[in-house]
């Protein structure tokens, strides 16, 4: 079996596993499946969850496609693929993507993205990453997912907490508000080694990133989703979803990759939230927990401290 086809089909189960433990927490509504394909080559699984006891939608995504290398991974300083890139390759890209919110305020929405990419010349990379958004930000909580993330960096280097946390302030980070998405996590990308066994190294603490999201997640959940909230609490969840919603369509990586390879758009876009809002000029009063939740969204929190 070839590497990729392994990847892709640890992919699915891994998939299929958090699904399992989502619903059994959610404990009324279940996964509906919807397999697509892409014209130009591959296709998916779309896992969603909508208006359950805990979960008021989910979505957990897998992908596999095939095809031409698109034209912007050349072009994009971003993307750039480097001098061994040539125009007329061909790319594979599998993933898992996750993206949670839930019915309660008082429950985080929760996002994990984990993939693999490679091109005909020899190039791969493994990427990903998992961050928290809470609506009201709970010190506690903070920290014991950046503590949870950080046994899994530390297990396999010192420096990847550090080195990814911060790559995930920067990048979970809404320009044109000037505040990040939430409290962070880690988000890597492009990690590869031309030597096989360190190539494999990668690829287990890959894999462990992927595995530490439901334990890690569902303590959260179930701490919190039986919490009392009223019309305001609510009120400010769609308000922060809308904040969620503009960092997706304006800035989040994989939207554009999604869109710019002719994905499948149902599948690109349903890490938005069933409802969200935007009012004008809201400002929070001063010792609010709404306003102490805006104090926690910038960058550089040390939030294993906390």
């Amino acid at each position: 079996m070839e590497f990729k086809e392994e990847i892709t089909l640890w992919l699915k189960q891994l998939q299929e596993s958090i699904c399992n433990d989502l619903q059994n927490e959610d404990g009324t509504s279940f996964f509906s499946k919807d397999e697509w394909s892409r014209e130009e080559g591959g296709g998916g699984i779309s896992r969603i969850i909508v208006d359950g006891a805990v979960f008021e939608k989910g979505g957990v995504g897998f992908s596999a496609v095939h095809g031409n290398t698109p034209a912007f991974l050349f072009k994009e300083k971003e993307h750039a693929l480097g001098e061994n890139a040539v125009t007329d390759s061909t790319f594979f890209a599998t993933g898992v993507s996750i993206v949670i919110h839930p019915k309660n305020p008082m429950v985080p929405i929760i996002h994990m993205n984990i993939r693999y990419f490679e091109m005909s010349n020899g190039t791969k990379w493994l990427g990903g990453g998992i961050d928290l958004t809470p609506h009201y930000v709970v010190a506690e909580d903070a920290a014991f997912f950046h503590k949870a993330l950080k046994t899994v960096c530390d297990k396999h280097d010192a420096s990847y907490y550090e080195k990814f946390k911060n790559w995930a302030d920067d990048y979970f980070f809404i320009p044109h508000r000037k505040e990040t998405r939430g409290v962070g996590g880690i988000f890597f990308d492009r990690l590869t080694s031309t030597n096989e066994e360190e190539f494999k190294k990668l690829v287990s603490f890959w894999q462990e990133v992927g595995q530490t999201f439901a334990p890690t997640y569902l303590s959260i959940v179930n701490k919190n989703k039986n919490l009392p909230y009223s019309e305001k609490e609510q009120n400010w969840q769609y308000l922060r979803r809308g904040r969620y919603v503009e960092f997706n369509l304006v800035y989040d990586k994989g939207t554009k990759f999604g869109l710019e390879t002719n994905g499948r758009v149902e599948s690109i876009l349903m890490s938005l939230p069933k409802y969200a809002s935007w009012q004008y000029n809201i400002v929070p009063e001063n010792g609010s927990k709404e306003a102490e939740t805006l104090s926690y969204l910038r960058k550089g929190i040390d939030f294993v401290q906390m």
